[in-house]
């Protein structure tokens, strides 16, 4: 039986890999991978852009399960994006162990800045 060792990358859908590039470049700040134009690192987790119209799949935007990006202050961050013109979606949400702030890139794909405040209990 085959193992599956771990998760390779993340794939973002985008219609317009070009400005997606970009939005994940440029307004949210990730490294770009020196070994692909369309890969960047958060930590050591790779986000590869695709755009699935190019190979006969249609574009269906991620909904619904936004991706959690770790920030050491949601409030700042928040602040700093949207100073770049991202739009947010409601409050920052404090969960009593996290706060949230819920967005989507240009494509549509739910995006969420998160910070884990409380210790986890190891009990």
């Amino acid at each position: 039986m085959t193992v599956i060792k771990r998760v390779d990358f993340l794939g973002i859908p985008s219609q317009d890999a070009e400005r997606a590039r970009g939005f994940y470049r440029d307004v949210l700040g990730l490294r770009p991978d020196d070994q692909a134009e369309f890969e960047f690192w958060a930590g050591d987790t790779c986000l590869g852009i695709w755009e699935p119209e190019r190979v006969g799949m249609p574009f269906q935007a991620q909904k619904g399960n936004p991706l959690p990006l770790g920030v050491e202050d949601v409030a700042a961050a928040r602040t700093e994006l949207e100073g770049k013109g991202v739009t947010f979606f409601g409050d920052v949400l404090d969960t009593g162990v996290c706060h949230m702030a819920f967005f989507s890139d240009p494509d549509g794909n739910d995006l969420m800045l998160h910070h884990r405040y409380a210790p986890y209990d190891n009990a």
